[in-house]
């Protein structure tokens, strides 16, 4: 089996009187996209922020291969190898494609505190920066103001900035989110390509796309998991059925 790249045991979150995750327990493998699904307030997004350091649990585990990171803020959980792209892009509007990806490969390095000047001349810092580029397909707009691209172009844009930090896991939260048809393919090949000697984590509501990328999938209804599986396993779950993809097992 592949190395575990993330690892989270009982987790808890209680808003109140309201458990939002309870007793949730996930876990993915390097080489694969794990997705996450469930009808609204299953407790996705609530679970992206606790193992992301958006939120920090009243319960439970998170280890990030051997690093336990639970109590661990959002930097320093990025320094250990955690990537995140957020459903609405996080990006520099008046910076160039390349700026932005920089900066992103900057936060990485080992003196991140040399923001501008000095690090446009850090060899290692611009490598990272163009290979994140290319690798989104950016590479002929890597001058380009980060205002005026397409909407798919500024989540390629957050990806790369993700890619620069080297990341061990990538968590994303509904990349499809807003886009045309054509848009969409581009970022379905992109995601697909990206659990290549790293892990996905992916919360999305195109079921469709989520069914083609997906290797496993973790259910969750009401807080807590339903069902963990490989696509067909999940199609055909009964709970899952019930509770999520209608009665013929519909993926929309």
């Amino acid at each position: 089996m592949a190395d575990v790249a993330l690892r989270a045991s009982g987790l808890y979150k209680r808003f109140g009187g309201l458990s939002a995750v309870a007793d949730v327990s996930i876990d993915v493998h390097v080489g694969e996209i794990h997705a996450v699904i469930g009808p609204n307030g299953a407790g996705k997004s609530t679970l992206i922020n606790l193992l992301s350091g958006e939120l920090l649990a009243n319960g439970g585990a998170i280890m990030l291969g051997a690093a336990d990171i639970t109590r661990l803020p959002p930097d320093r959980r990025a320094r250990h190898g955690l990537g995140r792209a957020y459903q609405k892009t996080t990006i520099f509007q008046e910076f160039t494609v390349h700026e932005n990806v920089r900066l992103a490969a900057q936060a990485r390095s080992p003196k991140p505190l040399r923001m501008f000047g000095q690090a446009a001349a850090d060899a290692g810092v611009r490598d990272m920066a163009a290979q994140a580029i290319a690798r989104v397909g950016l590479a002929a707009q890597a001058q380009t103001v980060a205002s005026v691209l397409s909407h798919g172009e500024q989540r390629q844009l957050e990806i790369a900035m993700v890619l620069a930090t080297d990341p061990r896991i990538i968590l994303l939260d509904e990349p499809l989110a807003g886009m045309g048809q054509a848009e969409s393919r581009d970022i379905i090949n992109l995601i697909s390509s990206l659990k290549a000697g790293r892990a996905v984590l992916l919360v999305e509501h195109d079921m469709d796309a989520v069914f083609e990328l997906a290797d496993r999938l973790t259910v969750m209804h009401n807080g807590r998991v339903i069902a963990v599986g490989t696509p067909h396993e999940v199609r055909t779950h009964p709970a899952v059925r019930a509770a999520y993809l209608g009665d013929h097992g519909d993926a929309a």
